[in-house]
C-alpha cells in the first residue's frame, strides 16, 4: 500500500481526514494566503509528524529528500524552474497539515507536480506523469520500468494519483495560489549597476537552496528574494547601493535586521 492509511479504504483518508486550518489559526475574510506564514517555533512545535513520533531530523531530512525527489521528477518531465518550485510549496504546505506518517512522501510529491503543472500552465499528461515518477521511486528495481506498462500496475497507480490528487486539494483548503520570489529578485537585480548576471545566478541559486526548508512557510517571496540577494553579496563581495533616494533593500520592505534573520 503505498499512500498508507489508518482507515481501510483509500476514500477515508480524505473523508476522515483529521487535518484543521493550521494550529487553529483561523482564516479570515477568506485569505487562505495569509493562513501559509509561520515563526520556525510554530512549524516545528506544532508538527504533526511529531506527534507521530518523527524527530526534528527525521522530519528535516524526508522534507529535503521530496524536494530532491521533486526537482528530478520536474527535470524528466521537462518542466520549468518554477513549475518544480510550485510542486515543492505545495508539498511543505501538504505537510503543515498531515502527518509524514499516515502519507508516503513521494506519492504525495507526485501529486503535487501534477497540480502544480496545471497551475503553472506546464501541464504533462498523467501518464507521464505516473510511468516517469514509478520510475524513479524505483529506480534501483531493474524490472520496474516494464511493470508500470502492464495495464493493471498503471491503472492501480493512476487511481492512487488521482485519489491522492483530492487528498491534496481539500488538505490545502483548494488554495492553489503561489508566489515565488524568483520575479521581484530579477527585477530589482536589474535596477543595480553591479555584477548583474552573476549576482542574479548566485541569488538565484540561493533561492533554490532555501526551498528545500521551511521559509516559504516563515517569510512572503520579496522578503525570500532580498534575503537571497543579500547572501549573494556577500558571498561576492559585491556592495550593494545603498546611495540616492533609496538604499536597495526598501525596495523589498525589509529591515537590515530581518536580512541578517534570513
Amino acid at each position: 500500500d503505498i499512500m498508507q492509511t489508518s482507515d481501510s479504504s483509500h476514500h477515508g483518508i480524505v473523508e476522515n481526514s483529521p487535518y484543521t486550518t493550521p494550529y487553529d489559526r483561523r482564516v479570515e475574510g477568506d485569505q487562505l494566503g495569509a493562513s501559509w506564514y509561520f515563526s520556525r517555533k510554530e512549524i516545528e512545535e506544532n508538527s504533526l509528524s511529531r506527534r507521530d513520533g518523527i524527530d526534528l531530523k527525521k522530519e528535516s531530512y524526508l522534507r529535503k529528500s521530496y524536494c530532491t525527489f521533486l526537482q528530478d521528477f520536474g527535470m524528466r518531465l521537462k518542466v520549468p524552474q518554477v513549475t518544480i518550485a510550485t510542486a515543492i510549496v505545495f508539498c511543505h504546505r501538504f505537510f503543515l497539515r498531515q502527518s509524514h506518517a499516515k502519507n508516503d512522501r513521494q506519492t504525495i510529491a507526485t501529486v503535487c507536480m501534477f497540480l502544480a503543472g496545471k497551475v503553472e500552465e506546464t501541464p504533462r499528461p498523467l501518464k507521464d506523469v505516473v510511468l516517469i515518477s514509478y520510475e524513479i521511486i524505483h529506480k534501483k528495481d531493474p524490472a520496474a520500468v516494464a511493470r508500470i506498462k502492464q495495464k493493471e500496475v498503471y491503472e492501480q497507480q493512476k487511481e492512487l494519483l488521482l485519489i491522492g490528487e483530492r487528498l491534496v486539494l481539500v488538505t490545502l483548503g483548494f488554495d492553489m495560489n503561489v508566489h515565488h520570489p524568483y520575479k521581484p529578485l530579477v527585477e530589482a537585480i536589474k535596477k543595480f549597476k553591479v555584477a548583474q548576471n552573476a549576482l542574479a545566478q548566485v541569488a538565484w541559486n540561493f533561492v533554490n537552496d532555501g526551498l528545500r526548508t521551511s521559509l516559504c512557510l516563515q517569510f512572503k517571496p520579496h522578503h525570500i528574494a532580498a534575503g537571497a540577494i543579500f547572501l549573494a553579496a556577500k558571498f561576492l563581495k559585491v556592495k550593494l547601493p545603498a546611495d540616492g533616494e533609496k538604499v536597495w533593500w526598501q525596495e523589498f520592505d525589509v529591515t537590515p535586521r530581518q536580512l541578517e534573520d534570513y
